[in-house]
């Protein structure tokens, strides 16, 4: 009973409940950053508790006192004075140690695209090419305000009617679907990419794009050729931007 009403033992035991509830009882778990954070306060709040006055002190230190003086405790002083090190040297080994796991690796954004690839039944190069309905400049608004109905029919609910990649179902996504007002997405590929993105999508990407793929589907089975290319057309009228051009042997090597 003495030992129950030991204000050392009684301070143990709310600690390590409170550990255990932190630790074990709130699902999700807490991260260890949150979860050291509270146990230091709780830790605070008990030497308050256990230092509210002169009597209560002296009956938590007590058995501390009593395990580095007594002559009975002798043999507990020595296992503390092992036993202390070793856990420490322990805890700073695992921490060190190397893991066996791989290193991790760096998502490209922008993978390198195919040199050429299979689409209904026939090989497309990718690189080189070139959207072939800008060469009606005169129907090219018209092409414009049909790839502004398909992206309103498919593409809307996740890159955003503003095409800033805020839909409706964005925020369940990770990485978010790519935003087309940024200078640095469209602006900075050629039509022939943005082609091979959305006719090939998530699925299509190389392993350099891993370990968050896209959640973009494959319309290849889905629109037509001309159709793609009409997407493509509105997103660069939509935004204000300008694709990017093929470079003097930027492709001649393929």
């Amino acid at each position: 009973m003495n030992v129950l009403r030991s204000r050392f033992f009684q301070a143990v035991v709310i600690w390590l409940l409170a550990f255990g509830l932190l630790r074990f009882g709130i699902r999700p778990p807490a991260p260890w950053s949150v979860l050291t954070l509270y146990m230091f306060i709780i830790t605070l709040a008990l030497l308050v508790f256990v230092s509210s006055d002169r009597d209560s002190w002296r009956d938590f230190v007590r058995p501390v006192w009593l395990t580095l003086t007594d002559p009975r405790y002798r043999v507990l002083r020595t296992v503390i004075v092992f036993a202390v090190p070793l856990l420490l040297g322990y805890y700073a080994y695992t921490q060190a140690a190397a893991k066996p796991q791989a290193p991790p690796e760096l998502r490209a954004v922008h993978p390198a695209p195919p040199a050429s690839i299979q689409l209904k039944g026939k090989e497309f190069n990718i690189s080189g090419a070139e959207n072939p309905l800008r060469k009606d400049a005169a129907r090219l608004k018209e092409h414009a305000a049909k790839g502004g109905e398909i992206y309103i029919r498919n593409c809307v609910y996740c890159h955003g009617d503003n095409l800033d990649g805020k839909g409706h179902f964005a925020p369940g996504f990770n990485p978010p679907p790519a935003n087309f007002q940024d200078p640095g997405t469209i602006a900075m590929l050629q039509e022939a990419y943005l082609f091979w993105r959305i006719a090939k999508g998530g699925p299509g990407l190389p392993k350099e794009s891993t370990p968050w793929n896209s959640v973009m589907p494959a319309w290849e089975d889905r629109l037509s050729e001309e159709q793609i290319w009409q997407v493509i057309i509105y997103l660069y009228e939509a935004t204000g931007q300008q694709p990017r051009r093929w470079e003097a042997g930027e492709h001649g090597g393929h």
